[in-house]
């Protein structure tokens, strides 16, 4: 391990002598890029080619630019984009309370990477890509007092958080998943500020914070919390102590304040939905980063209690990752595979089941929406767009459609916006939080808005 951490130190140095270098750094940057297309690595069944580990990571990313003159996302055919809400400040997650007030968490990361070189020249590439900067820790509150379909009121809801993400209500509690912390708050329906302090229900691993969102389900009888915990690097860089609690889904026992492992070896998971067929736990997942434009493919997959899903010693079930010492063949033969790729480096975050998208048309009603966020270690990007995965009988069937598109430039050089969560409105309009492009979209069919 010691080793590997040399030679990450390595790498580090010689990526900032690099960007200086000018042209050779340049070489560098577009060195390695996809010999598959992003529709074979997605499905049940992705193509995964062998590992192309280079000796400097592939860094491909879209300056921003912002949605200008009316400029709006692309949607699908028989679809429709409006503006739900703009002027937002790092919109991430949403959350639907049940009087059909729009909650969106404001959050960006806390800045408690550990500090290396490697990680300040991420930073340094993050920051150009629209992420980075301070959080503005705060939830805001969306309200259409009308029921025109846009809100007339936005108002801070929630301040003075610490990278909050996740939200769930419970009868009269309102849960708040910090970067270190889930909290629980008192609300009554119609509330549009609280001013309580938060009740700290349980920490969480935070620390240094690699993957620091970490997201918040209620069961369906209330009496506990899916609750969402992302790695602390990309392949257990930093050695298996700092992971501990860490890369998995733990479920939360609200009587009792026990946090305890449902399933574990899932290396960035967020998005969390029950499927409404079976009742299954689903969630999205961001797999493992510098092998190469094509692997490993994010996934979606139904979440099965006590599996291990290989993290970090394999992928996609026991493919071993060979940059992981000491290797551990006991838990890889475990190992189990995914339900559903959806594609090499997308950054697939936010997910919600259609079957209320009561303001879609059919066609758009029986399956799953997925925010993309988009790649920066693929060549060319991938992501950068809302897509449907369509279900039958509670599984996933087919190949993903595009449901908004254009978030990326023709010449992909820049970037409008990032999508990040996604919901229903009360109306059952698609709902997506815009994090670069500080707006949040609403997604309805023509005929709903004529």
């Amino acid at each position: 391990m010691a080793e590997r951490r040399s030679v990450y130190i390595a790498t580090s140095a010689a990526l900032a002598v690099f960007l200086l270098g000018g042209t050779l750094w340049k070489t560098v940057l577009h060195g390695e890029s996809a010999r598959l297309q992003v529709t074979q690595g997605t499905g049940p069944t992705p193509q995964l080619p062998p590992p192309n580990p280079t000796t400097f990571p592939t860094v491909n990313l879209a300056t921003p630019v912002g949605w200008k003159n009316g400029e709006m996302p692309t949607p699908a055919s028989g679809l429709t984009v409006a503006v739900y809400a703009n002027g937002l400040d790092h919109p991430r997650w949403l959350y639907r309370l049940p009087n059909g007030d729009i909650l969106v968490a404001e959050s960006e990361s806390p800045g408690t990477d550990v500090k290396s070189i490697k990680n300040t020249i991420a930073g340094f590439f993050m920051d150009k890509a629209g992420a980075g900067g301070d959080s503005p820790n705060r939830i805001m509150l969306l309200r259409d007092t009308k029921s025109t379909g846009t809100p007339d009121m936005k108002t801070v809801f929630l301040d003075h958080l610490y990278s909050p993400f996740g939200m769930a209500l419970i009868g009269n509690d309102l849960y708040v998943a910090n970067a270190n912390a889930i909290l629980r708050f008192p609300y009554h329906e119609g509330d549009t500020r609280i001013e309580a302090q938060g009740v700290k229900v349980t920490d969480l691993p935070s620390g240094y914070n690699h993957h620091w969102t970490k997201n918040i389900l209620a069961s369906g009888d209330g009496k506990a919390l899916f609750v969402t915990i992302g790695s602390n690097s990309n392949v257990a860089d930093n050695g298996m102590a700092v992971e501990e609690g860490r890369a998995r889904i733990d479920r939360l026992d609200l009587a009792t304040g026990t946090l305890a492992p449902y399933a574990t070896g899932l290396r960035n998971p967020n998005g969390l939905a029950w499927e409404p067929t079976t009742g299954d736990l689903w969630v999205a997942v961001n797999e493992r980063d510098e092998i190469g434009s094509d692997l490993v493919p994010d996934y979606i997959t139904a979440v099965k209690e006590g599996a291990f899903y290989g993290w970090p010693y394999s992928y996609y079930g026991q493919h071993v990752d060979t940059r992981v010492t000491p290797q551990d063949a006991d838990l890889v033969s475990k190992a189990i595979a995914p339900d559903y790729a959806i594609g090499p480096h997308t950054a697939s975050l936010g997910i919600a089941f259609s079957m209320d998208a009561r303001a879609l048309p059919d066609t758009w009603r029986s399956g799953l929406f997925v925010g993309q966020h988009g790649s920066w270690n693929r060549r060319p990007k991938s992501g950068y767009r809302v897509i449907y995965v369509p279900f039958e009988n509670g599984k996933p069937t087919g190949m993903p459609r595009d449901v908004l598109t254009g978030f990326l430039t023709p010449d992909e050089d820049h970037v409008h916006g990032r999508p990040v969560g996604v919901t229903l409105d009360r109306d059952g309009a698609l709902l997506v939080a815009d994090d670069v492009g500080n707006t949040v979209w609403r997604v309805s069919g023509k005929a709903s808005d004529e």
